[in-house]
Formats: structure tokens, C-alpha cells, sequence
């Protein structure tokens, strides 16, 4: 018997999902629809696979796939999601989830998935995997030499965009789901990297060296 804990806070879907793996009779389905109450759950009660949705009210999808992998390495996450995770697919990936499944999949498809991530595959539609692509930026080969080591990756570059449109840390947090003292602690990163103290200068030598290549999603 296979158990999976799903958690997702549209009563419908729950309850369609688990009437869905539960008639192949090979699965054990526990449904949890507050993201708050993961955690404790999980401190007394094993399972195979985390059906994840991303977009959860308290605590979205990102910041409890970190918060669960940081105290329990080794399970298995598999995001759950009726919408495009084309602009997050970095920032999930970093958090060590094992892939992603639409909502809107078949039962085939979902069962596929699953025994995908029991084996120890990574799971990835392919609409994001044919856009995957590297995102990493170098200064010009004519900029000065102070600055020719920096590379901005891919949530740095996103980061530093929506500063320059003026954003607060709150609104980009709010939009990339991260926590505001993640978004703090890489615009630090950052600012260190630039040798800058400021927002402005960041933008100013960023833009400079042409070191932003993206726009905020």
C-alpha cells in the first residue's frame, strides 16, 4: 500500500483525487486542506509521496516545500497545481520537490507521475521542459574590470527587475512566493555582489554591465 498525503484546499479536487488513486486499490490517501497543519502531521504520520498544491492560503506551496524538506530531506514532493509553473520552475527546483503535476491530468497521468517519483525520477511536464534554459548572465566583455567575476542568475536577475519597476520587498515575496526575509537576504546577496549599498546603485550597475537579461514574471 502505497500512502500519500494530499494537500490541497479546494475540498473538491481533494476528494476527487483521493476517490482517484484509492479505487486502483493500492494507495492510502490522507487529505489535508489547511497548509498550517502540515507540518505536525507529518511529525507523526509516514508517507511515500506529498502531493503538494502550490497555491495555498497561510503558506503557499513553495515555502512548505522548503519548510517540510529542511526537517525531512528525503520525502518525496510532488507539486499538485492548476496553473503554469513556468516562471517558478527555478525556485521550486532549488527546494528539492521532485516535479510537477497538473491538476488537470489525466488519472493515467497522475499514477504515472507518482510511481515516477517512487523510483526516484524527476517528473516535469513537457511545456516547461522545452522552455528550460539557462538563465545566467556575465557582465560585457568591454565593462570594467570591476565588476567582469559577477554573474547574476536566474532569481536574481527577476529580483533585481521588479526592483527596478519599483516594487517593495512585500509585493515581490507576495509574487515570486517567497517569504519578504528570503527576498531581503538575496537583494544582500546581491548588493554584495554589485559592491553596492543601495537599491538605485544596484539597478545603475546592473544595468551598466548589462547584467539583467530578464523580465519580472
Amino acid at each position: 500500500m502505497i500512502n500519500v498525503l494530499l494537500v490541497e484546499d479546494h475540498v473538491a479536487v481533494a476528494q476527487g483525487t483521493k476517490s482517484l488513486l484509492e479505487n486502483t486499490g493500492d494507495y492510502k490517501v490522507s487529505n489535508i486542506y489547511c497548509s498550517t497543519e502540515v507540518m505536525d502531521h507529518i511529525q507523526i504520520n509516514s508517507y511515500d509521496v506529498i502531493l503538494l498544491d502550490l497555491y495555498m492560503p497561510d503558506i503557499n506551496g513553495l515555502e512548505l516545500s522548503k519548510q517540510i524538506l529542511e526537517l525531512h530531506p528525503n520525502k518525496k514532493i510532488l507539486i499538485y497545481t492548476g496553473f503554469d509553473i513556468s516562471s517558478h520552475h527555478n525556485l521550486l527546483v532549488e527546494t528539492g520537490v521532485c516535479g510537477f503535476i497538473s491538476k488537470s491530468s489525466s488519472s493515467e497521468q497522475i499514477l504515472c507521475a507518482i510511481q515516477c517519483v517512487l523510483r526516484g525520477e524527476t517528473v516535469i511536464p513537457i511545456s516547461v521542459f522545452k522552455r528550460l534554459r539557462r538563465l545566467e548572465t556575465k557582465p560585457n566583455m568591454g565593462s570594467s574590470t570591476e565588476v567582469t567575476d559577477i554573474t547574476l542568475n536566474e532569481r536574481e536577475q527577476a529580483i533585481l527587475a521588479a526592483v527596478a519597476e519599483g516594487m517593495t520587498n512585500r509585493e515581490i515575496a507576495e509574487k515570486l512566493l517567497y517569504s519578504q526575509r528570503s527576498i531581503e537576504y538575496i537583494l544582500t546577496g546581491i548588493f554584495n555582489k554589485l559592491k553596492v549599498r543601495s537599491r538605485a546603485e544596484a539597478i545603475m550597475k546592473a544595468n551598466k554591465h548589462s547584467l539583467i537579461t530578464l523580465k519580472f514574471m
